[in-house]
C-alpha cells in the first residue's frame, strides 16, 4: 500500500478517533497513531505527524502491501484494524485506557483513567511482518527525547513529560525512536502500552502483557455500559444517532463536563488558504444546540454536566461587559492565539495556529444559546443556586441592553462587525426564555422589562432582517447576502413553522448556498474577511434537514440529512467541512458541532413523521 499523502497529510477521512474522555488520538488506517496530545485535549502534541512528519508518531503497518478494514468493537471507541497481507491477517486494536468505569454502582466513564496509550496486535491467520515504529516529538514536535532501556521496555525522556513504552520484544533505539520488525504467526499476540508521567512523577513500571489486556477489557467494558445506561434510539437513523452521542462523550473532557469543537488544531477549512484555527476549547455558541441533542438521546447527567460547565466557566460575567464566547475546557478564559512556524502544515497548509483569537470577539448570539439550555433543561436542574440565578438573569439584562449592537456573528467573522439576523434572533431567544423562566430564576419583576424588549427585537428582525426582494431573512440588517444559520430560526420558535417568510427563507438558502454536491455553505463567499474560499460545512446542511423537517417538509428534509451523513467516514465520524471539488474531509476532526446537527435534524425528522401528513412538529 502506497503511503496516500500527497503534501504532506493523509486524508483526514483516514483517520479514526479514540478516547479515555482527557483527551483523544487520530489513528490512521495504516496503524499509525497521528495526533496525540497529553494530558488534555488541548496540551501540547506528542505526537503531531498529522501536522508535520517530524512531529511524532507511534505505528505498527504491515511490512508488505495490505488491505485495510476497520470498525469500533459494539458501542466503543476501541478500534479494531484488519490488516491482509499476501502471507497472513492481523488485527491491531487500539484504545486509550479509561481505568474502572464504576465507582459504588455508578458509572464514571474514565473518572481513574491511567493516562496510558494500549495497543495489541494479533495475527489471525497465516504470518505476516510488521514495522513498528515510536517516535514521540513533546511539545508539537519540538524535543527530541532520549530513549533508554528499562525493565519491560523503554523510557524516553525529553521536555515537560516521560513515556514509559511497555513492550513484549526488545526494540532498537536511537535519536529517531525505538523501531522493531515484528513477525507474527496464527495466534501469536503482543501487547503494547505507552503511560505518560510528568517530570514531577516517577517514570512508572512497564506494565505486564497481562495488565495491558486488562486494561484493554476495562475499556470495552466502560464504554459498553455507558452505552447500556442510556435509553437506546429507534429508527432507521439509529446507527448514525448512536454513533454521534458516543463521539459527544469522547469529546467531554471528564473533570469538568466540557466539550471540546473537535480534538485538532489547524486542520484547514481550504488547502493552503490560511483558514487554520484551534478548536480544542468549548464554545458557548454549541450549547444550546448540545443540551438539546444530548437531552433528546436521554443523555440528561451529561447535558446538564455541560451547562454547569459553561455557566461556572462564565461566572465572573458583567452585564455591562459582552460574554466570552469560548472557554478552555478547564474554564479559563485567555486563549490568546499564537503560531507555530516550525511545523509544515496539513499538505502545507500553513500557518499552525494554537490558542484562538476569537475569544475576544463579542458574539451576541450567546445570551440566547445559554437561556436556551437552560430551557431545554429546566425539567431536569434540580434547582439553581443563588449565583447562578444572577448569573443567568445577568445574561438575559445584556441581551436586553446589546442587542442593537453589530457584532461578529456566529461565524467568528474577522471582518467589520454587522447587524447579524442571527445574533439578533438569539437575543430575542435569550428574552422569550428569560420570560418563561422568570419565577424559577426568582425575577418576576422583570418578565415585564424582558418582554417589552423582546417585542421590540422581534419587530426590528421582522423590519429590517426581512428582504422581499430576496424573498428571505438575510444575512444581516439591510443587506442581501444569506447565511445558513438563519435556519435555526424555525427551531427557535421566533415564527411558526407554516409561516411563508420562514418557508421562503428555508427554499431561498437550500437554492442559493448549496453546492454542486448538494451540500451547504455557510455564507456567501467574501463575507467573512479572510481570503479565499472555504469548503460546505457539514452542520449547515444538517440544520437544512432540521428546517426543512420543523417546516413541514419531511420528505426534502430526509433527502438533505442523507447527504450530510454521507460526509461521515467508513466509522461513522464527521468533519467540519466537505471539499466542493473532491467529496474530501476538510476542517477540524472529528467535529462535535456536526455530529450534534445530525443528531438534532434526526429528532426533528422523527418528529415531523410523527406528526403526521399536514401537521407541524413542535418546538420548545
Amino acid at each position: 500500500m502506497t503511503d496516500p499523502r500527497p503534501g504532506g497529510g493523509r486524508p483526514i477521512e483516514d483517520y479514526a478517533l479514540i478516547s479515555d474522555r482527557h483527551t483523544g488520538a487520530l489513528v490512521g488506517t495504516d496503524g499509525s497513531i497521528d495526533w496525540l496530545c497529553r494530558p488534555r485535549f488541548d496540551s501540547p502534541a506528542v505526537l503531531g505527524r498529522l501536522l508535520d512528519p517530524d512531529a511524532g508518531h507511534w505505528s505498527i503497518t504491515p511490512a508488505a502491501p495490505y488491505r485495510t478494514e476497520r470498525a469500533y468493537a459494539g458501542e466503543t471507541f476501541v478500534l479494531r484494524t484488519t490488516f491482509t497481507t499476501g502471507t497472513g491477517t492481523a488485527v491491531l486494536t487500539d484504545a486509550l485506557a479509561l481505568g474502572p468505569a464504576t465507582e459504588a454502582g455508578r458509572i464514571r466513564l474514565a473518572a481513574r483513567a491511567p493516562i496510558a496509550t494500549i495497543r495489541v496486535i494479533e495475527c489471525t491467520a497465516g504470518e505476516l511482518d510488521a514495522d513498528f515504529a515510536f517516535r514521540p516529538r513533546p511539545e508539537y514536535g519540538l524535543v527530541n527525547p532520549i530513549f533508554t532501556r528499562v525493565p519491560g521496555g523503554v523510557l524516553a525522556t525529553g521536555g515537560p513529560a516521560r513515556f514509559v513504552l511497555t513492550s513484549p520484544v526488545d526494540l532498537d533505539f536511537s535519536d529517531a525512536g525505538a523501531t522493531a520488525r515484528l513477525h507474527l504467526k496464527a495466534g501469536e499476540k503482543l501487547h503494547f502500552c505507552v503511560q505518560t508521567a510528568d517530570l514531577a512523577q516517577d517514570p512508572p513500571p512497564a506494565w505486564t502483557p497481562e495488565a495491558v489486556a486488562a486494561a484493554m477489557d476495562e475499556t470495552l467494558i466502560g464504554w459498553q455500559d455507558w452505552h447500556d445506561a442510556h435509553p437506546d434510539w429507534d429508527g432507521p437513523l439509529a446507527p448514525l444517532v448512536k454513533r454521534s452521542v458516543l463521539v459527544l462523550e469522547a469529546l467531554r473532557y471528564q473533570p469538568t463536563g466540557a466539550i471540546v469543537a473537535a480534538p485538532t488544531t489547524s486542520l484547514p477549512e481550504a488547502v493552503g488558504a490560511g483558514r487554520n484555527w484551534d478548536y480544542r476549547y468549548s464554545w458557548v455558541r454549541d450549547a444550546s444546540f448540545t443540551v438539546q441533542a444530548l437531552a433528546e438521546a436521554g443523555c440528561h447527567g451529561e447535558a446538564v454536566e455541560f451547562f454547569e460547565f459553561m455557566t461556572r466557566a462564565a461566572a465572573h460575567y458583567q452585564p455591562e461587559q459582552p460574554l466570552q464566547i469560548m472557554f478552555g475546557i478547564g474554564g479559563e478564559h485567555d486563549l490568546s492565539e499564537r503560531e507555530l512556524g516550525h511545523l509544515a502544515g496539513w499538505r502545507g497548509s500553513k500557518p499552525v495556529r494554537v490558542g484562538n483569537a476569537a475569544w475576544l470577539q463579542p458574539q451576541l448570539d450567546v445570551y440566547g444559546e445559554l437561556l436556551d439550555a437552560a430551557w431545554h433543561l429546566r425539567g431536569h436542574l434540580q434547582g439553581l443556586d443563588e449565583p447562578a440565578r444572577r448569573f443567568l438573569t445577568g445574561i438575559a439584562d445584556a441581551a436586553a441592553d446589546q442587542w442593537e449592537q453589530p457584532d461578529q456573528g456566529i461565524w467568528e467573522s474577522r471582518g467589520e462587525p454587522r447587524h447579524y439576523v442571527y445574533s439578533k434572533l438569539m437575543c430575542w431567544t435569550a428574552l422569550d426564555r428569560a420570560v418563561k423562566f422568570a419565577d424559577r430564576l426568582d425575577a418576576a419583576d422583570r418578565a415585564r422589562d424582558w418582554a417589552a424588549e423582546r417585542d421590540r427585537v422581534r419587530e426590528a428582525i421582522e423590519t429590517h432582517g426581512w428582504n422581499p426582494r430576496v424573498g428571505a431573512f438575510c444575512a444581516a440588517f439591510g443587506d442581501d447576502d444569506l447565511d445558513a444559520s438563519v435556519l435555526a430560526m424555525p427551531a427557535s420558535g421566533f415564527l411558526p413553522g407554516g409561516d411563508e417568510r420562514l418557508k421562503s427563507t428555508v427554499d431561498v438558502i437550500d437554492a442559493r448556498l448549496r453546492d454542486e454536491r448538494g451540500l451547504l455553505r455557510r455564507y456567501e463567499t467574501g463575507t467573512d474577511g479572510l481570503d479565499g474560499a472555504e469548503g460546505s460545512f457539514v452542520m449547515c446542511t444538517f440544520w437544512l434537514a432540521q428546517a426543512l423537517a420543523l417546516t413541514g417538509r419531511p420528505d426534502r428534509a430526509e433527502a438533505a440529512f442523507a447527504l450530510a451523513a454521507d460526509c461521515a467516514n467508513d466509522l461513522g465520524l464527521l468533519s467540519e467541512e466537505v471539499d466542493t471539488a473532491t467529496g474530501s474531509m476538510l476542517g477540524n476532526f472529528p467535529q462535535a458541532f456536526s455530529h450534534i446537527g445530525l443528531i438534532n435534524a434526526a429528532i426533528a425528522i422523527r418528529d415531523a413523521r410523527r406528526a403526521g401528513p399536514g401537521r407541524l412538529p413542535s418546538v420548545p
